[in-house]
């Protein structure tokens, strides 16, 4: 195996960590959208790091979240003491994210002072610095979609809010296996593999497409209807599937429509992935490849079993936390499945 510079490793300990933080981040985001705690903080300040410090700053920071639809909708029975429960939640996330800015940008001025990135590099971690930065406003232009009539973040925004954090996150991650594992990229055409490369890539595709369903789920409050399985009201094929027109509205605005798809589109996905360790364990005999086909056959069991959990038990907070991070990890898993084949 070729060998890693010190350079290479360096850079590698901190994308690592600058991944473990955007995990946090992702799960983090969960649970404040789990906990309903997204819209508490209704201003945004770029560069504001306190919190509200004593008694007057915290009732004036209550009294701008009474400005707005959620508490005069939704919360008005709620005192100062419930708001500040929420808005932890929320001004944590919003914390952690530049946290994850600044210990992304000092290194990196660092490694490139010290010029101990290798050439092709740099450019890859100028778009990782770009895209988060982009996910900062991608944030507040979801959350102001629930600072209007309805209190209610757009299904729409959160999705797309989800599906850029897990695209920062696998570029990371993609970054650090190239730099852990740094033998050669072979090109399709000659890959000793290639049929095995394109059902890898068609299966991450259709993880993602899962992931995006389970953002529908969250960002309708899905999840909190139908509580039992298989079926669905006790039916295989639920009443009010088809109610919106014209007919695409129910694929992303009806929430049967939305739960439906989710939990089918997971156990197709599962027993394809399933389907895909039994065969991958079987055809090869590389340790490394061998790993990744297990990871993944473990990963689909476990999110399964914690995806249904979490349907009977109405979603509850730890439960929606943990099936978020096994969704994170099973791409994870099936990504390092995708870089292992691009080498043989």
């Amino acid at each position: 195996m070729q060998q890693i510079s010190d350079n290479d490793r360096a850079i590698m300990r901190w994308l690592q960590l600058c991944l473990v933080l955007v995990f946090a981040m992702m799960i983090l985001g969960g649970v404040t959208r789990l906990t309903d705690s997204g819209l508490s903080m209704v201003t945004w300040h770029p560069t504001g790091m306190l919190p509200p410090l004593g008694e007057e700053q915290w009732q004036a920071e209550f009294e701008r979240y009474q400005q707005y639809p959620e508490f005069q909708k939704l919360n008005r029975d709620m005192h100062l003491d419930g708001f500040k429960k929420i808005f932890w939640f929320e001004y944590s996330h919003r914390m952690l994210g530049r946290l994850i800015g600044l210990v992304f940008l000092l290194p990196f001025a660092y490694f490139l002072l010290r010029k101990m990135i290798k050439p092709g590099l740099t450019p890859r971690l100028v778009v990782m610095f770009l895209l988060g930065g982009f996910q900062g406003l991608l944030g507040w232009y979801m959350v102001k979609s629930g600072l209007v009539s309805n209190p209610h973040v757009s299904q729409y925004r959160l999705t797309a809010h989800l599906l850029s954090a897990i695209v920062i996150y696998g570029f990371i991650l993609w970054t650090i296996f190239n730099l852990a594992f740094p033998a050669a990229y072979r090109r399709l055409a000659e890959s000793q593999a290639a049929g095995w490369r394109r059902a890898s890539l068609a299966l991450s595709g259709l993880v993602l497409i899962t992931i995006a369903s389970g953002g529908f789920v969250a960002g309708l409050d899905a999840g909190m209807i139908f509580n039992s399985f298989p079926l669905m009201g006790g039916e295989l094929v639920p009443d009010g599937l088809g109610a919106l027109t014209p007919w695409y509205l129910n694929i992303f605005e009806n929430l049967v429509t939305v739960q439906f798809n989710h939990r089918w589109l997971a156990i197709a996905t599962g027993l394809l992935l399933l389907i895909w360790y039994l065969r991958g364990r079987a055809h090869f005999d590389d340790p490394l490849l061998q790993r990744g086909f297990k990871l993944v056959g473990m990963m689909v069991i476990i999110q399964l079993a914690l995806g249904i959990a979490t349907l009977l038990l109405q979603v509850p907070v730890v439960l929606g936390a943990l099936h978020q991070a096994g969704a994170l990890l099973l791409f994870s898993f099936l990504l390092f499945n995708v870089h292992t084949l691009s080498r043989v």
